[in-house]
């Protein structure tokens, strides 16, 4: 049995991964800052988990909690309120990197001894490819509309992270994925894809075995290129 925790999981992307994954014969703990929006995770069979990245005490004790692990999806992000420069300030970015960049970094060193124990072990991180240069410097593309700051450095630090992780961790699986522009709260359901489609690359990542690849960063139709 492969057991799996997944941050955010109670809801949009996170909920979807975690329905697919137990669908795949994952025995999935679902992180959440909240247990009480953990129906729907229960309801697909998932085990609710009070988990809030951004505090490092609910981070030991959900990770204290868990007999094993062999895969770790760090899905748990945030827009936050800055969307140009003229609203941006330090504030602003702090916010979302304590969640989106430590948050992930917090949640791994913690998985890290339950990780190293199992036979293949794998870590997704979800970014976007709004930190990816080339896509936000494209016009044409749904990333070159975005102008927040602290979102798209946010994803890029993700990225990053991810390869500097597989460098350090050549036996494990360390990939990052890009769910593309997907209607969830995020956009106000705008985006052109389903959930479905926006955990493609997620689940695909999460599923891979011993001589998978690692380091890269993957959308819903493969690697991403530089």
């Amino acid at each position: 049995m492969t057991t799996t925790l997944i941050t955010g999981a109670n809801k949009s992307l996170g909920l979807e991964t975690t329905r697919r994954l137990i669908e795949a014969g994952h025995t999935v703990y679902a992180g959440m800052r909240d247990l009480a929006n953990g129906g729907a995770a229960v309801e697909l069979g998932a085990r609710p988990m009070q988990l809030d990245v951004t505090d490092q005490a609910s981070v030991d004790a959900a990770l204290a909690s868990l007999p094993e692990l062999d895969v770790l999806v760090n899905n748990a992000g945030i827009l936050g309120s800055s969307f140009g420069v003229d609203d941006l300030g330090t504030d602003a970015i702090e916010e979302v990197l304590s969640t989106n960049v430590v948050g992930v970094i917090r949640v791994t060193q913690a998985a890290l001894p339950l990780l190293r124990r199992s036979r293949r072990p794998v870590i997704v991180n979800v970014a976007s490819g709004v930190g990816w240069p080339r896509l936000l410097s494209t016009a044409g593309t749904d990333e070159f509309a975005v102008a927040a700051v602290p979102y798209a450095a946010s994803k890029a630090a993700v990225i990053a992270l991810t390869v500097q992780y597989a460098k350090n961790l050549p036996e494990f699986r360390v990939n990052v994925s890009d769910p593309g522009y997907t209607a969830t709260d995020f956009n106000r359901h705008g985006g052109h894809q389903t959930v479905t489609e926006g955990t493609d690359a997620t689940v695909t990542l999460a599923l891979l075995g011993p001589d998978g690849p690692t380091g890269e960063f993957h959308n819903r139709h493969g690697r991403i290129e530089y």
